[in-house]
């Protein structure tokens, strides 16, 4: 697990987080140009290691009913991205680049395709239970019950298989 200090720095090392200290230690980071009504990114970070990540706007996080993920045994990597994420899914700037996309549907779970168009536009196609799921960076576009209906779609959208994963 990560220290207090540890945690502190890969969060200040995020330009677009403010701090705010708040009672018994704690510190939250907020991100002030949220288009939401949400701008903390960093809730109650703790000198114990406890703290929460608002992820209520990204997929492949336990998140509470507030819509925050713990953060308490987090690794460097796994903190960083998630800030990342939560940072993208308050800005409201769409991810159109593939390589990053793909990467943020990774870190969040199997993927199974990604798909592009003529344009560098890219859509996530992820098997879930027994429904196909496309998504567009971490939002949700289109559920399908099965592949056909999922492969149809995205063809008829002007979409190509680019990778299996």
């Amino acid at each position: 697990m990560l220290t207090f200090e540890q945690k502190l720095e890969i969060i200040e090392s995020f330009s677009e987080l403010t701090r705010k200290d708040v009672s018994l230690k704690r510190v939250n980071f907020h991100y002030e140009d949220s288009i939401h009504d949400k701008k903390n990114v960093v809730y109650h970070l703790h000198p114990n290691g406890n703290g929460y990540v608002y992820a209520e706007l990204i997929l492949g996080y336990p998140i509470d009913d507030k819509g925050f993920v713990n953060i308490r045994d987090f690794t460097a990597d796994e903190l960083r991205s998630v800030i990342e994420k939560s940072i993208w899914s308050l800005s409201g700037k769409p991810k159109t680049e593939p390589k990053t996309i793909a990467a943020s549907a990774i870190a969040a779970g199997p993927i199974t395709e990604i798909w592009t168009n003529e344009e560098g536009h890219t859509l996530l196609l992820k098997p879930r239970e027994d429904l196909w799921y496309v998504y567009a960076g971490d939002v949700l576009d289109m559920a399908f019950e099965t592949r056909e209906e999922a492969e149809e779609y995205l063809t008829e959208e002007g979409f190509a298989l680019q990778q299996q994963a």
